[in-house]
């Protein structure tokens, strides 16, 4: 698995201060914790967490950024709306 040297949650693509809060929320602190999380329970988590169902663009940018973090290259958050819509469509 390719190794990434992001030092900060805000310099993996796609993440900002926003989502950066997001992942802290959850516990994850730094890039590296982001490597085989699945991308759609952290998004089922931060829903619970907050109470409230979150947009659900963010887990297009969780996606991305799980990817980009085990070795994927970098994609804009909307190419993965696709997959994510099926995904949310078949649960």
């Amino acid at each position: 698995m390719p190794q990434r040297d992001e030092r900060r949650l805000e310099d993996v693509p796609n993440v900002g201060p926003a989502i950066a809060g997001d992942f802290r929320l959850l516990g994850i602190t730094e890039p590296s914790q982001l490597i085989g999380r699945d991308p759609y329970q952290l998004y089922d988590a931060l829903c619970a967490i907050t109470g409230e169902r979150q947009d659900p663009c963010v887990a297009d940018v969780f996606i991305a950024a799980v990817r980009f973090m085990e070795g994927a290259p970098p994609h804009k958050w909307w190419y993965y709306t696709p997959e994510r819509k099926r995904v949310f469509a078949a649960r």
